[in-house]
């Protein structure tokens, strides 16, 4: 009998190679989208907000929904050696935000306009995933430069220095002028906060992952009832559009490219992570041969979906982690939903309309939703820091690299002087702080000297 052929593991419904019925199947494909649809939607609102990208959003919207079903569609249905075979969602990556903002605010700072912006973006996105697609081939030897130490800092480092882009849609937003930092603005944010939080802590599975989507309808209907929504802006707006392929064109730079071939690396990484949580749950083989495929098939599936996304006009995609959770609660763990899940999504991103719904949503209210969600990255780099013994040689690791990456991001100015192709590499902190890691762990022996305990012990507190 082969692994293919077993019966579900314990606590499963359906395993892996099952076919439910169309009814259990599709209940469990919606379950998925409502864990991940804000996860998909919400780097796309972020970065048309910040780089005052305006009327292209709702389309960059439509066209993330639309590439993370196909790339969903190929994730879970495993063309030759393309895909894991896993039910893994796949949907835009929080993790690029902070490179993608950088590289914008370069093509704006020289005089571009939205559509440069988007060229530029794609561009080095549709290169970048060239990293992710060769580093698929070798990821199971690349334990000696990715360590958890480095890994844990560079997440870290994504969500602390994403937190000032979260906290200032908190306050109202770019552009709010005279309201910024408004009272109700301010209001709106905790209100957001606290139904998010509230919703974690209950009982229902259902009600838990839907936490972030039910704090964000509670935010736009308090601000409705405020008379800060309005929805004239959704007449403007194509009900059906179709994707095009190339819509912006493509633009390279080599200084702004540097940050964003970075993070593909460490996708690579969360990939293999991801991947192997959700075949622990499916009750899969977490080693040998079987287990090595579908994790270089994942990661391989990973980078060339990115290269789809910069091709139809959207964002770097990411396998979503929140999804191994919604397996978990219902039981249903057949790759054949994530073809249900593939469909819809495909199906939403013919309808820009949806992407002009999503806009409606105010920015204290976004903002309160991004706050929680860019502390989460955080707290889920901490965690794989804290998975770990800190010995003297990890806390210099980790202390220099900090202290360089939130360095830069608080003083910028610190490196204005620096030839210009240093200032786009290392102003991103991310690039920065990881760069820093990995020579640091390759450079400090691994034993660190005896009579260092205390120090050692005092910056593991800290």
């Amino acid at each position: 009998m082969t692994i293919e052929d077993r019966a579900p593991p314990s606590g499963l419904i359906y395993g892996l190679a099952d076919t439910p019925p169309p009814a259990p199947a599709l209940l469990a494909a919606f379950q998925h989208i409502l864990a991940s649809i804000v996860g998909i939607v919400t780097p796309t609102l972020v970065i048309g907000g910040v780089l005052g990208l305006g009327e292209h959003v709702p389309y960059l919207i439509a066209m993330s929904l639309f590439v993370s079903g196909v790339a969903t569609f190929i994730q879970c249905r495993r063309i030759g050696p393309v895909g894991s075979g896993l039910l893994s969602l796949q949907g835009t990556s929080f993790a690029f935000l902070g490179a993608v903002l950088a590289a914008g605010f370069g093509v704006k700072a020289g005089g571009g306009t939205p559509e440069d912006i988007l060229a530029m973006i794609f561009g080095l996105c549709l290169v970048g995933c060239l990293v992710e697609v060769i580093l698929s081939q070798f990821i199971d030897r690349m334990g000696r430069i990715i360590t958890p130490t480095v890994t844990g800092i560079v997440i870290t480092v994504i969500g602390l220095s994403l937190v000032k882009v979260g906290f200032t849609d908190f306050a109202g937003g770019v552009g709010a002028g005279d309201a910024f930092g408004a009272p109700v603005n301010i209001g709106l944010g905790l209100l957001v906060v606290a139904v998010i939080v509230f919703f974690t802590f209950q009982k229902s599975p259902l009600l838990r992952i839907s936490a972030i989507m039910l704090g964000l309808i509670a935010g736009v209907i308090v601000a409705a009832l405020l008379g800060k929504v309005s929805v004239s802006s959704l007449g403007s707006q194509p009900i059906f559009a179709l994707p095009i392929p190339f819509r912006y064109g493509l633009s390279f730079d080599l200084s702004l490219f540097i940050p964003i071939a970075f993070i593909y690396l460490i996708t690579a990484i969360e990939t293999t992570g991801d991947l192997t949580a959700n075949s622990v749950i499916s009750g899969e083989p977490v080693e040998g041969d079987l287990y090595l495929s579908r994790i270089k098939g994942g990661v391989l599936a990973d980078g060339l979906n990115s290269g789809l996304a910069a091709i139809f006009n959207t964002f770097p995609n990411t396998t979503f982690s929140q999804n191994n959770g919604v397996i978990q609660m219902t039981g249903v763990a057949s790759r054949h939903v994530g073809l249900y899940i593939a469909a819809i999504l495909v199906v939403l991103g013919f309808f820009p309309v949806i992407g002009g719904v999503f806009m409606l949503i105010p920015k204290p209210v976004l903002g309160g939703a991004t706050l929680v969600l860019f502390g989460s990255i955080a707290v889920a780099g901490i965690r794989i820091l804290a998975s770990q013994e800190i010995d003297q040689r990890k806390v210099y690791v980790m202390a220099i690299s900090f202290g360089l990456g939130l360095g830069v991001t608080l003083v910028p100015d610190a490196i204005k002087q620096m030839p210009d192709l240093i200032q786009k590499v290392f102003a991103t902190p991310i690039t920065l702080s990881g760069l820093t890691a990995i020579i640091l762990s390759l450079a400090i022996p691994d034993r660190a000297p005896v009579a260092a305990k205390a120090p050692a012990k005092l910056g593991a507190r800290a």
